[in-house]
């Protein structure tokens, strides 16, 4: 697997343009512009496609040798991309595109590099909040350039909130946490990316979502993984695949919360 984002100024530059390019195509016409509704039901502005457009160009011009996956291509181009022997960029130009439509400021921009079936680097910038998280494979993660590691003083689940997205849950289960709700308390904010780096820095300590694509998690799984918290599917897989499709993914911020999580959501899925 071979890049050079373990340089210190390669690393910086990629950060650094992404941050300028989300304050410009993104904040920048935040509570600006009307949305479409794209075929799936899912809305789409004027800020997905021209952030999606300029960030293809800047990560063309200076790493040519990498495919191209955003969410706005075509399912075609998606699953070309993938299958890239040199590797690909997994972009969502704009995760939580739902809020930034309504103004609700928690939205993200999120870009991970897959090489050979596995993430290597993962990047997420809330513009809103100034905050970039990132990983690089086996380096670690961070937050605004800092060591970001995956802690909480909450000791047992009913002490934790959660990050619950009851939407894609299959109902059972959905209306189990519902009734019979085993953390403290429930939250779902709306942007995917920004969820898996929440959990990471301990803002919520548990995570369970029924339904997300490679560019919804793809960048938040390395973050947390490097973080040194935990995830996996509902039917205990690894979140990650290579391909264009939906996974479910449940996580948590330290390992001993994974375990009695998923525990827990086993029984209730019974």
């Amino acid at each position: 697997m071979r890049h050079t984002f373990n340089q210190p100024h390669v690393w910086n530059q990629l950060k650094q343009g992404i941050i300028q390019l989300a304050k410009t195509e993104v904040l920048g016409r935040f509570e600006k512009v009307s949305a479409q509704t794209k075929d799936d039901g899912s809305l789409l502005t004027e800020a997905d496609t021209q952030m999606q457009i300029k960030t293809a160009e800047f990560l063309t011009e200076n790493w040519p040798e990498f495919a191209f996956l955003g969410e706005e291509s075509s399912l075609e181009e998606q699953q070309a991309a993938m299958q890239s022997e040199q590797g690909c960029w997994i972009l969502d130009p704009v995760d939580g595109t739902s809020n930034f439509a309504c103004g609700i400021p928690f939205f993200s921009v999120s870009l991970a590099l897959m090489i050979q079936g596995e993430l290597v680097v993962g990047l997420i910038y809330d513009p809103s909040r100034n905050e970039m998280f990132a990983a690089r494979k086996g380096l670690g993660a961070e937050l605004n350039d800092q060591p970001l590691v995956a802690a909480t003083a909450k000791q047992t689940l009913k002490q934790c909130s959660s990050i619950v997205d009851f939407k894609r849950l299959k109902t059972p289960l959905s209306t189990n946490l519902a009734q019979t709700p085993p953390y403290a308390s429930q939250r779902s904010f709306g942007s995917v990316a920004l969820d898996w780096c929440w959990i990471a820095a301990g803002r919520g300590q548990v995570y369970l979502h029924g339904a997300q694509n490679i560019w919804d998690y793809a960048a938040g799984w390395l973050i947390l993984e490097e973080a040194g918290g935990k995830s996996c599917t509902l039917d205990g897989e690894s979140v990650v695949v290579p391909k264009v499709v939906k996974r479910s993914a449940l996580a948590a911020t330290t390992p001993a919360l994974f375990d009695e999580w998923r525990a827990h959501l086993q029984q209730a899925s019974q």
